[in-house]
């Protein structure tokens, strides 16, 4: 067997830019590029490498270690996990920055390739720069806080490591079932050390991701509780775009006459004018879907983990004789909450699931009480989110404002926050893959840096971002990372004062205002932000609007900016679209105020209905 001899670092680069993934009848590079932010950690060796082979593995430069892996994940979501990108940093401070992305990759069973520098593999100048000690363990280092948050750990101590954890860490990467962060830990000396590899490690080798099919039995199983059914309804998860299922189950809804909610993550798997559309369902739904997940005596759960805000917190379904269709290709999902579980890729699986139920069809009358539900919806949401001149505007106008000026490839991006459920509410989908949003994690400050990845991942679409003031000031660096690598964004700032969706859960609950509007802390000398200079300063085109027709003005005038457009917008810190489902948050049991008492009742009562299971 041939062999060459390479530092690790350098290996490590080659051996990425040897893989390839099969997409659209072409071999692509599995890792399309890398984010990095150098220190000592990681320059002299493995920043070398990539700036040697920049030509076949882009280096993009960060401003902050959770920004840009941030970017990259949400490249990896908008590609449908088809590619990977790569983020590298230091040693301590710049590795632990990355700790939350990590969570948030987790999460969202979303794939990113860590390489962090680490301590020493010799020990021969310990303590190192940036070293934190465990006076009783020395082969603990700030990386392993990523042990609990990453599908793939390890500490690469000798250079021949690479050998078997890298292609591991690629094959986790690409499983559909068990698909999430890696994370390799380099010690810094090892970087550099060489080694005699195989030439085979560095043949281009092409992956393509598999579709295991569902077992016979339980597609039998699963069919036979569905033609039991008297209403049954589907929820279409993030699942479904990663399986590119969305025809697929667009065509099964169609044949077996069963509507379709979709969860955050799954939302735009299916487009608002398909005769089976019935809107998002859970704590950010609409009552269409909530309405029926009530009465629904069976839920066809597929592509999703089933979050809280999904089941509303598991009160949502409140049929006695309520059962659970769980498709998915993760065992741990299919298998929660007592489902029939179908494990296996989810577009084979609604196949196979309709050759077995063959003609079968859900109840008519329960179909044409979902066109009535959504259509009454429809017109409450059109009504809250129309014009307006309303002197302080709230979310729903804003965002609906941006809607009817918007193209219908546009994708819309939200990340935790008030702004999510109303930007649910308001977009509904005109095309497929027109929304992504962060919400396995709920992450705020995911909202611009994770737009940079999926415009990067869309450079021919807009790409619109609806941020709160509250995740403007948390993060906003890559505003200036739009502008330099000439990826356009469009932001819409909402400013209302501060963290106001957890003012309004605050209040909800029976407290006072406290901490969260700016206006509630212990501030003594407030100043307003201006957004749009702010923005300007970076490199933006911007602008500060008052009224939602200066906004859509705004808007038409940014769709024509080559370079990304920020508008700011005064927006209303307590007028919120009409919530529809349960949600279990922490209460207290020992009401000190009239508010207190009503929360603790509304909570019990919620509980009552919640469904036991595991």
């Amino acid at each position: 067997m041939k062999k060459i001899k390479l530092t690790c670092a350098h290996a490590i680069v080659k051996h990425l830019i040897s893989q390839k993934i099969f997409i659209d009848d072409k071999n692509e590079p599995l890792f399309p590029g890398a984010f990095g932010i150098f220190g000592h950690g990681n320059v002299a060796c493995l920043g070398q490498a990539l700036q040697e082979n920049q030509d076949k593995l882009p280096t993009y430069r960060g401003h902050h270690e959770q920004n840009m892996a941030l970017t990259g994940i949400a490249f990896a979501r908008a590609k449908r996990r088809k590619q990977i990108f790569v983020a590298t940093s230091s040693v301590g401070p710049g590795s632990t920055n990355m700790v939350t992305a990590a969570a948030v990759a987790m999460s969202n069973r979303l794939p990113i390739l860590f390489l962090a520098g680490d301590t020493y593999a010799n020990r021969m100048p310990d303590p190192v720069l940036q070293q934190v000690e465990h006076f009783n363990n020395p082969g603990i280092t700030v990386n392993d806080a990523f042990k609990p948050v990453t599908r793939y750990f390890d500490r690469i101590t000798r250079p021949e490591q690479i050998l078997q954890s890298l292609p591991q860490a690629i094959q986790v990467m690409l499983d559909p079932a068990d698909t999430g962060p890696a994370f390799l830990s380099l010690s810094q000396d090892v970087q550099g050390e060489t080694f005699e590899y195989p030439e085979d490690f560095f043949v281009e080798r092409v992956h393509n991701i598999r579709r295991p099919r569902p077992d016979d039995f339980q597609i039998k199983q699963a069919a036979e509780k569905i033609r039991n059914s008297i209403n049954p309804l589907i929820i279409s998860g993030g699942g479904v775009f990663y399986s590119d299922a969305m025809e697929t189950l667009g065509n099964f809804a169609t044949k077996h006459n069963i509507p379709v909610t979709q969860t955050v993550m799954g939302y735009s798997t299916m487009k608002k004018d398909h005769s089976h559309f019935l809107g998002p369902i859970g704590g950010l739904g609409g009552k269409a879907a909530n309405n029926f997940a009530k009465q629904t005596d069976l839920a066809i759960a597929i592509g999703t983990k089933l979050g809280d805000f999904t089941t509303g917190s598991w009160a949502n379904f409140e049929n006695p004789d309520f059962s659970l269709v769980s498709l998915n290709i993760t065992r741990h999902d299919a298998n929660k909450h007592l489902a029939q579980a179908v494990v296996g890729d989810a577009k084979v699986s609604l196949i196979e699931l309709s050759n077995a139920l063959g003609d079968w069809k859900a109840n008519d009358d329960w179909y044409k009480k979902s066109r009535d539900e959504l259509k009454s919806w429809n017109e409450y949401v059109d009504k809250e989110s129309g014009p307006t001149n309303q002197k302080v505007p709230s979310y729903a106008h804003a965002v609906g404002a941006i809607y009817r000026n918007s193209d219908p490839t546009d994708i819309a991006v939200t990340a935790a926050g008030g702004l999510v459920g109303e930007v649910l509410q308001v977009w509904r989908p005109r095309e497929l893959n027109t929304h992504e949003t962060e919400w396995g994690f709920s992450c705020m400050g995911y909202e611009i840096s994770g737009a940079l990845g999926i415009k990067m991942a869309n450079p021919d679409k807009d790409v619109v971002v609806f941020v709160g003031d509250g995740s403007y000031l948390l993060n906003n660096s890559d505003i200036y990372s739009s502008v330099i690598t000439n990826n356009k964004l469009i932001i819409i700032v909402c400013d209302n004062d501060g963290h106001a969706v957890i003012n309004r859960l605050q209040l909800f609950k029976g407290g006072k205002e406290f901490n969260c509007q700016f206006k509630s802390s212990n501030a003594p000398n407030l100043v307003p932000v201006n957004f749009a200079q702010h923005a300007a300063s970076m490199g933006a085109k911007s602008e500060e609007v008052s009224s939602i027709s200066e906004l859509e003005e705004a808007f038409k005038t940014a769709k024509k900016s080559d370079v990304t457009y920020v508008i700011s917008i005064k927006t209303h810190s307590y007028e919120w679209l009409e919530g529809s489902a349960y949600w279990e948050s922490p209460t207290l049991e020992i009401p000190t105020t009239k508010e207190n008492e009503e929360a603790l009742k509304l909570h019990k009562e919620g509980k009552i209905k919640q469904r036991q299971g595991v």
